[in-house]
C-alpha cells in the first residue's frame, strides 16, 4: 500500500499527469462504472477534475491536490481494482484485486501534454456557434449558428454520422464524381449533412439522391436544396424495393422499415457499392418464422422473441454482406436513451465473394438461417 500511496502522491503533485482512469468495479452495487481524474486550470490555479460515469449521466467535481490524492486512494481501496495512469513520460497500469499486493506495469507514454481547459468542448465536424445554412433552414440552429436546445440531440446525431462518414471516406473512389443514394431519407437531416460534408468540406464532386415515399417530404427537401444552391442533391419519390439504377459508390439507409433495409442492401451489393451505411428499423419478418425447440421456452414471451429476431435479422444481414466480400462492423449510431434502433451496419467492400473469408461467412449464414428455420428477404442477395 505504501508503494501506491507514493505513486499517487507523486503523480498528483507533479505536472506530468494526463489522466488517471479507475475501472473494474469491486462490487456490482457500485453506482458509477468508471472514474477519471485529470488536471485542470481553474482561476489560474492547477487543480483536478474528477469525472464519475453513471449509467445515464456523468458528474464532475473539482478538487485540490491533497483532496484528489485522498479520493484516488478511496477509489482504489473501496471501489475499483484497476487503475491506468497516463503521464507525459510513461503509462502505468495497476491491477489491485488486493491493494496490499498490487501488480504494477509500465510502458512508454502514449499520450501527449494534457489539456488543462476546465470545460473542454467536443470537436464536431459541424461546430456549434458557426452558422451552417442547411441546419438553419431545418430549424436546428438559429441564424447566429447556435444550436437550439430542443434539437441538440439531433445536432449530436448529425455529427456522429459525419464521424462515421469520415471513417469510411478513404474507401470511396478518388478520381470520379461520387454517386450516393440515401434510401428512405425522410426530412433528410443526414442527407443534407452528407452533401455539406463531401461537397463543401471535402471539395468532392458528388451526385446525391434522397429517396422517400412521401410526396410532401420530397417537395420540402427539394425546395431547401434548391434555395441553398445544393444543385447536385436531388430528392425523388419512390419505393426502395422498386428502385432501379445501375450504380452507386455509397448507399445509405437510415431507419428503413423492416425488409426495406434488405432491398437497399440487395441493390447496393448488385451495384458493387464500395460503402454501405445502414441503420435497420422495425424488423418483423422473422418474428412469425423463427422456430427452435431449445429456445421455445424463451420465445413464448413476445418481447424476448421480438428482440431475438431483431438481432438475428441484423446478424444474418452482416454475414450475407461478408459473404459478398464486405468488411462488416456493427456499431452504435446513437445513444440508447434517444432510440432503441441504434445499431448501424457499416460495410466496406474490401474482398471478393470467392475469398476464404467470404466462403466462411456464407457457411455461417446458412448454418444460422437453417438452425432457426427462417427464410429472410436478404437471402435474395
Amino acid at each position: 500500500m505504501e508503494q501506491l500511496e507514493k505513486l499517487f502522491k507523486d503523480t498528483l503533485s507533479g505536472e506530468t499527469l494526463v489522466r488517471m482512469v479507475f475501472s473494474a468495479k469491486r462490487r456490482k452495487s457500485l453506482e458509477y462504472s468508471r472514474v477519471v481524474i485529470r488536471p485542470v486550470k481553474v482561476s489560474g490555479r492547477i487543480g483536478f477534475q474528477v469525472e464519475y460515469t453513471f449509467e445515464k449521466k456523468v458528474t464532475h467535481k473539482n478538487l485540490e491536490a491533497d483532496e484528489a490524492f485522498a479520493e484516488a486512494m478511496r477509489l482504489l481501496t473501496e471501489d475499483f481494482k484497476q487503475i491506468n495512469i497516463f503521464t507525459v513520460s510513461e503509462d502505468i497500469q495497476i491491477l489491485a484485486s488486493k491493494p496490499s499486493k498490487p501488480r504494477i506495469t509500465t510502458k512508454p507514454a502514449t499520450r501527449g501534454v494534457p489539456s488543462l481547459e476546465h470545460n473542454r468542448t467536443k470537436k464536431y465536424a459541424i461546430p456549434n456557434g458557426i452558422p451552417c445554412d442547411f441546419l438553419i433552414r431545418l430549424g436546428v440552429m438559429d441564424t447566429n449558428g447556435k444550436v437550439l436546445d430542443r434539437h441538440y440531440s439531433k445536432f449530436r446525431q448529425i455529427n456522429r454520422y459525419l464521424e462515421i462518414v469520415e471513417d469510411v471516406f478513404p474507401y470511396l473512389p478518388k478520381d470520379k464524381t461520387l454517386k450516393i443514394i440515401d434510401f428512405g431519407c425522410g426530412k433528410a437531416y443526414l442527407t443534407f449533412a452528407l452533401y455539406h460534408y463531401l461537397k463543401i468540406v471535402k471539395k468532392r464532386n458528388v451526385e446525391i439522391i434522397g429517396l422517400d415515399l412521401k410526396k410532401d417530404v420530397i417537395d420540402f427537401c427539394s425546395k431547401i436544396a434548391s434555395d441553398l444552391g445544393y444543385d447536385e442533391l436531388k430528392f425523388l419519390m419512390g419505393d426502395i424495393a422498386d428502385y432501379t439504377d445501375d450504380n452507386a459508390d455509397m448507399v445509405v439507409t437510415l431507419h428503413a422499415c423492416d425488409t426495406a433495409t434488405d432491398y437497399a442492401l440487395i441493390n447496393a451489393v448488385s451495384w458493387n457499392t464500395e460503402v454501405i451505411l445502414s441503420v435497420p428499423c422495425c424488423q418483423h419478418e422473422l418474428f412469425s418464422q423463427i422456430r427452435d425447440e431449445i429456445h421455445q421456452p424463451m420465445l413464448k414471451h413476445g418481447i424476448l422473441k421480438d428482440r431475438l429476431t431483431e438481432y438475428l435479422t441484423d446478424g444474418l444481414r452482416g454475414l450475407k454482406l461478408e459473404a459478398a466480400g464486405y468488411d462488416v462492423a456493427m456499431i452504435e449510431f446513437t445513444s440508447l436513451e434517444h432510440t432503441a434502433r441504434n445499431i448501424m451496419i457499416k460495410a466496406v467492400k474490401t474482398g471478393t465473394p470467392d475469398s476464404p473469408a467470404s466462403r466462411r461467412a456464407r457457411k455461417q449464414y446458412e448454418a444460422l438461417r437453417d438452425f432457426y428455420h427462417v427464410n429472410p428477404t436478404i437471402d435474395k442477395l
